[in-house]
């Protein structure tokens, strides 16, 4: 570049860069959700808290993250998406340190609500600008290495964050989101050009304030619930008002029209809907694993952190092999086959949970559930990713986004508030838990791959190949 082309402005427009910094960016929510399932024990012993308290740990987070995704999308469109992703980075980077030096739960507690916060506004838009900044074949290999990239360092971060644990102390795992964030903020402030959708009109903050508040009702309805296994009548308050917020929330939507950040119309075509329908489905199931399985290994298995990190270690090693290629493969044969079989080869390795007890090897017990699971997140997640982006108008790109990354994390959101009883468990209840927990997630499963196959049929992916 020139000296006068340096002067002229600092960001230079490289699609390559904007792949790096859209997935060390994006990969600060994977990493999250993922790192702290090692970490959950000790950070229950160190704070003396209960299962409820460490169901909050994890849902604090996704909350905002579930609820605002829509927002986060929506302001991209509106003041520039490339600015909401440097702004949402710096927000998860600020909170991280207050996560770690955090002397009290309830802080700690906030803090991670404001990290849902930050995550909530990079993470749709960090793949919105891959979508403007690449075309044709070239996008839909880009969506399939952003999505294994994030996979693969939200299956490592469990190995890096238990070693940090055992050695240095719970705290330290959130040390690890800091550099991430400052290379992703250099990085989109040099090499990333700007998009927005001029005449974007979806900053619905009432209705961001409504889909917090009826998801916050209804998770800790629902949190209540699973730690006592009796529907008292706070939970019960608690699940009404949750109930009727949501309600309002699809009231002042449909009011809204084609300027809500939710346009209701979207809803209209069977693709979308049976999209976000399997989404919800198979990160419901997905999310639920992901947290008991190196809880419970951790907590009744006699693993240490880092030895409960190295056995999650075959699901980046799958899916970094694979996945880059699902997106382009989608592209061709069409999304239906992958979204059927994906999630029933889930299921499969979810029911082999069984295998598993106090007693049983890492080799005959664990490592064949975690491959199996593996092989069939691989095959469903990029041409998921792919098929949500191709199935809306290039308008409404950041809005489709944001909403089925939503979902994914309503579903996991769902499905931590019912997994109080089975972490309240100690010893072979425990594994008896668990074992329960993983027959109904592979039956949520397996109904995600009957979605596909009977709600995807006749899908084209927009602009893939």
């Amino acid at each position: 570049m020139s000296p006068r082309d340096a002067g002229a402005g600092k960001t230079r427009a490289d699609p390559r860069w904007t792949l790096v910094a859209c997935i060390l960016a994006s990969s600060l929510s994977f990493v999250e959700g993922s790192v702290l399932s090692v970490a959950l024990p000790a950070i229950r012993a160190s704070y003396g808290a209960g299962a409820q308290d460490v169901q909050w740990v994890v849902n604090a987070y996704l909350l905002p993250l579930s609820a605002l995704l829509l927002l986060g999308g929506a302001l991209g469109d509106h003041f520039g998406r490339r600015r909401l992703l440097v702004i949402g980075t710096g927000i998860f980077a600020v909170t991280s340190l207050v996560c770690a030096l955090a002397p009290t739960l309830p802080l700690l507690l906030a803090a991670r609500a404001a990290q849902g916060i930050g995550a909530a506004l990079l993470l749709p838009n960090s793949l919105a600008l891959l979508n403007a900044a690449f075309s044709g074949e070239k996008r839909g290999r880009a969506v399939g290495i952003w999505a294994a990239s994030g996979a693969a360092m939200a299956a490592v971060a469990p190995l890096i964050g238990g070693w940090l644990v055992d050695t240095a102390g719970w705290p330290t795992i959130f040390y690890i989101n800091i550099p991430l964030a400052l290379g992703a903020i250099l990085l989109a402030v040099r090499f990333v050009a700007e998009s927005r959708e001029t005449g974007e009109g979806r900053t619905d903050y009432a209705g961001a304030l409504l889909a917090t508040a009826g998801l916050g009702g209804l998770t800790y309805a629902l949190t209540l619930w699973s730690a006592t296994r009796s529907l008292t009548n706070e939970a019960l308050l608690a699940l009404l008002v949750g109930l009727v917020v949501l309600g309002a929330f699809l009231w002042v939507e449909y009011r809204r029209g084609v300027f809500a950040m939710m346009p209701l119309s979207l809803f209209e075509g069977r693709c979308f809907s049976g999209l976000n329908l399997l989404t919800f489905l198979l990160y419901a199931a997905f999310a639920a694993a992901m947290l008991l399985i190196p809880y419970v290994l951790i907590t009744s298995g006699g693993y240490s952190p880092v030895q409960a990190g190295l056995a999650m270690l075959p699901l980046p090693i799958v899916m970094t092999t694979v996945s880059p290629k699902m997106g382009s493969l989608a592209a061709k044969m069409g999304p239906r086959i992958p979204l059927t079989i994906g999630p029933m080869v889930v299921a499969a390795g979810m029911l082999l949970s069984m295998l598993a007890d106090a007693g049983t090897s890492y080799w005959t017990g664990i490592f064949p559930m975690i491959v199996v699971m593996a092989i069939g997140m691989t095959i469903a997640v990029a041409p998921l990713t792919a098929s949500v982006l191709g199935s809306v108008e290039e308008r409404h790109v950041a809005m489709a986004s944001g909403f089925n990354s939503a979902v994914a994390r309503t579903g996991g959101l769902i499905a931590t508030a019912l997994l109080g009883a089975v972490l309240a468990s100690k010893g072979a209840d425990l594994f008896s838990g668990f074992h329960s927990a993983m027959i109904v997630s592979a039956g949520v499963s397996a109904l995600a791959s009957i979605v596909a196959l009977t709600m995807l049929g006749g899908i084209k992916m927009k602009n893939a190949a």
